[in-house]
């Protein structure tokens, strides 16, 4: 991504360990700091988890590496541009299933980086 001149923003899972308040939760400011950065990204990739449902909430367009385990136009990012990447129908399709058993990961496996960073390009290119 760095030769396209997107900078990386993310903070992987060992960032945060020792970040959560109380209640076991990330912190009240981690969430609205979160929300301030997506709020000023040009766009996000991301699986289906949390991040990609605030992105959608402040307006940034999203790719999505979406295993099909849940219908996506129930739980794909909603009200904003988005690419949604990954096989849709991959034997785990509709199985809710938290943890892949299948080998090699049939419905994410195959992305292309390549898919990615033109995913990328042309949501980018719409939000001009």
């Amino acid at each position: 991504m760095r030769r396209r001149r997107h900078r990386r923003a993310g903070r992987g899972r060992a960032d945060r360990r020792g970040r959560r308040g109380r209640r076991g939760g990330p912190r009240r400011a981690d969430r609205l700091g979160r929300a301030r950065l997506l709020a000023r990204s040009a766009c996000l990739v991301v699986g289906n988890t949390g991040p990609a449902h605030l992105a959608a909430a402040v307006g940034t367009p999203v790719v999505s590496l979406y295993a099909p385990t849940v219908p996506f136009a129930r739980w794909g990012p909603y009200a904003v541009p988005h690419v949604r990447l990954g096989d849709p129908d991959a034997p785990c399709r509709d199985s809710r299933a938290v943890t892949c058993t299948l080998p090699g990961h049939p419905c994410l496996g195959a992305i292309d980086p390549g898919e990615v960073a033109a995913a990328v390009a042309r949501l980018i290119g719409s939000a001009s």
